[in-house]
């Protein structure tokens, strides 16, 4: 039995580390080549850029702030809502396990960063016909891949009890 036990952690551990050393050696990446070129804004192709913005902010910048008091709960929130999430994949043993790791292995990501840097850094640019998408990072990425199909599966996956 601890033998399987160990085998679950293990393989939920890695994948939670492959997700942050992905992210990590993006934004590792972009960082170091703005700091070479003292700032990114790369054309890619005709739909993506790579243009570096720090994020102080949550998802997509939304309640950006400075380094004081907001920015301050802000991180804790987050601190606490990935607690919460590492408490739902202790909870799970189904394939919603699999998508919370994602969305654990981007929000370590970004909290890593808020912790460091004191900022997210965001980079990845998509546009169409001159209509921008937020800037967001790979570890945005795994978190809306990982919410998505949470969502999915409880939408159409999920077997109701019947009372």
């Amino acid at each position: 039995m601890s033998r399987i036990l160990f085998k679950t952690f293990f393989i939920n551990l890695i994948i939670v580390i492959t997700v942050f050393f992905i992210d990590r050696l993006t934004k590792y990446y972009i960082v170091n080549l703005s700091e070479i070129e003292n700032s990114v804004d790369m054309y890619v192709t005709s739909y993506l850029n790579l243009y570096l913005i720090w994020n102080k902010g949550i998802a997509f910048g939304l309640l950006s702030a400075g380094e004081g008091l907001i920015y301050n709960f802000i991180t804790v929130a987050i601190g606490i809502i990935i607690l919460i999430i590492l408490y739902m994949i202790w909870k799970n043993d189904n394939i919603q396990r699999f998508f919370l790791l994602l969305i654990m292995g981007g929000a370590l990501g970004n909290f890593y960063d808020r912790l460091i840097y004191k900022a997210v850094p965001d980079f990845i640019d998509l546009h169409f016909y001159g209509y921008h998408w937020f800037v967001f990072n790979v570890a945005d990425i795994f978190i809306s891949i990982g919410i998505f199909c949470l969502i999915i599966n409880e939408l159409f996956f999920y077997k109701k009890y019947e009372t």
